[in-house]
């Protein structure tokens, strides 16, 4: 019989969901938007908060629903290569190649950087990447201690400078909100939208659901229904506090334009924006907190990254992974976060419609009874579009694609025109599905009659 769990512990798994996801990388990205922004704050703060916090919740709860033990086996209904490939560049993407570099990148912008002069050059960058990721490793090979220690005194710490800065920010300015900048002077929801992909977060729901799964399972919960419950009670409570401060951060970079200027990325908007509420003693403060932070984070996406790519590769040890990754992390993150936010803009354009369609797909399993002609004629479809869109945000425009897609996909211009080819692929892999089924059917009594 499934027990009854108190709505303590649901308040606690929100707290918990919100802490997975508000890591000291997604600081950087509100505060950005809001600068470029301007005026237009607003609109492209609600775009951001649809694919920054609905959708990583979402895909929590599909995880939920779908009753699957991993990332790989969900992403198996397609078929077993996909689930090995997909997987594989996701853990890639929230890896080496963005995600753990981006921790130590944010480290150095807001712990070091606003201390060193301007002609410092790249060699500082370099040394602390290599002690920061130095550090990691070593930490990855033990996690437990810095994680449950560390984590658990800094995150409030930290949740409640930032939640100060914010609050300061709100009700005294520093300045009044300028013009848009170039880009969000039109669709600006939408590309508010695009920006939330960088969070990366929709592809870290698919990791972080086994972990909420396993925590209701621990409380002594048996029944998918009320896992679905408390589940969506959770996410209710990690929306609210995820939307109510990446919105103050938005504002708060959206105001610091008319003192400050426009800056390179939103780490550089955090620390200038906190030494001018409370100079260089909140400066420190902020930076070590960040550093602790993203030392945290860097170190459970090794762990999980290590594990993962042990188990598709046993004869690698656990050890010699986690030490291959820090140091190509510690090799990316030396090109600088400005650089690595831009590169990874056209792989997560193509990446995030392929990860938002399975699971929208998830959600309607039963409905198509699970066939996979269904998610591979959706999923194929979605990733040709999106393929595109990763081009043409990498500056490789082939014009005869654009100009089709642009005649004939609704949307295609503002980045989204993978839905309709997404629903499209859906219906005609059920229509191939239901054929083959009738003709497999007839054959069978066909014979049957010989």
């Amino acid at each position: 019989m499934s027990q009854k769990v108190p709505f303590s512990f649901i308040i606690i798994l929100g707290l918990m969901l919100f802490a997975l996801f508000f890591g000291a990388g997604n600081l950087i990205f509100p505060p950005m938007l809001g600068q470029s922004a301007g005026t237009n704050v607003w609109i492209a703060n609600a775009g951001f908060l649809v694919t920054g916090v609905g959708l990583p919740l979402l895909g929590i709860t599909a995880f939920v629903f779908s009753g699957k033990a991993d990332l790989r086996s969900l992403a198996s209904r397609v078929h077993p290569l996909f689930g090995i490939v997909f997987t594989t560049v996701l853990y890639l993407a929230i890896g080496p190649f963005f995600a753990i570099p981006r921790s130590g990148n944010v480290s150095f912008e807001i712990g070091v950087k606003p201390f060193l002069s301007d002609h410092a050059g790249p060699l500082p960058l370099v040394i602390f990447t290599i002690i920061f990721f130095t550090i990691a490793c070593l930490f990855s090979l033990n996690p437990a201690k810095i994680i449950d220690v560390v984590g658990k005194f800094l995150t409030p710490i930290k949740l409640t400078f930032i939640g100060l800065l914010a609050v300061v920010a709100l009700i005294h300015p520093i300045g009044t909100l300028q013009e848009p900048s170039e880009g969000y002077t039109s669709h600006v929801f939408f590309k508010g939208f695009q920006e939330g992909y960088l969070t990366l977060d929709a592809l870290v729901a698919f990791a972080f659901g086994i972990i909420i799964v396993n925590a209701i399972k621990e409380k002594g919960v048996t029944t998918k229904k009320q896992t679905m419950i408390i589940c969506a009670k959770a996410t209710v409570i990690a929306a609210t506090l995820l939307a109510l401060i990446y919105t103050a951060l938005s504002y708060m970079g959206a105001s610091s334009v008319e003192k400050l200027g426009r800056l390179d990325n939103g780490a550089e908007v955090l620390a200038k924006v906190s030494d001018y509420y409370f100079g260089s003693y909140g400066a420190i403060l902020l930076g070590l907190m960040i550093t602790v932070a993203c030392l945290t984070t860097s170190v459970g996406l090794i762990t999980a990254c290590s594990s993962f790519f042990h188990e598709l590769f046993p004869t690698i040890s656990y050890k010699k992974i986690a030490i291959i990754l820090s140091v190509f992390s510690t090799l990316v993150a030396n090109i600088g976060l400005t650089q690595l936010i831009t590169v990874s803009i056209p792989v997560l354009m193509t990446l995030y419609p392929i990860a938002i369609s399975l699971i929208f797909l998830t959600f309607l399993h039963h409905t198509f009874n699970g066939r996979s002609e269904v998610y591979q004629g959706s999923l194929i479809l979605t990733f040709i579009v999106s393929l595109f869109d990763g081009l043409n945000a990498a500056g490789i425009h082939i014009e005869v694609i654009n100009h089709f897609f642009t005649q004939f996909l609704p949307m295609y211009n503002i980045g989204l025109g993978w839905i309709l080819p997404a629903i499209i692929g859906g219906l005609c892999g059920c229509i191939f599905s239901v054929l083959r089924k009738k003709n497999t059917l007839s054959s069978r009594a066909i014979r049957l009659n010989k």
